[in-house]
């Protein structure tokens, strides 16, 4: 597997935030969408719980800070362009602010 340092993602595509998917560790089930910023990225690296940049608060707030629904991180994947992040986690409690296990818990029909 090729290993990448954080200054080696484009972080300049979307104006210093990147997409990160969270998968559960253990299923490959996807929790949720977020973003990250650099910051948010290094915090997860030393840290080893997700942080994610809440682009409606322009902070960085770590996973579960106020509901304790953390997410710890196992491993931290980029796609092939580096310009887009998942997180393969081990979910402690809910993924999603809706009381549900996964944010993606609504099916859309024609």
């Amino acid at each position: 597997m090729i290993q990448l340092k954080n200054d080696e993602l484009d972080w300049k595509k979307m104006d210093g935030i990147l997409p990160v998917v969270a998968q559960s560790a253990d299923t490959l089930e996807v929790l949720t969408v977020a973003y990250i910023n650099p910051e948010a990225l290094q915090l997860t690296l030393k840290t080893g719980y997700a942080h994610y940049y809440r682009r409606s608060h322009r902070q960085v707030m770590m996973k579960g800070v106020t509901s304790g629904n953390t997410q710890r991180v196992e491993r931290v994947l980029t796609d092939c362009d580096n310009d887009a992040v998942v997180y393969l986690v081990h979910q402690n409690g809910l993924a999603c602010h809706l009381g549900e296990y996964t944010c993606f818990h609504k099916q859309v029909t024609a």
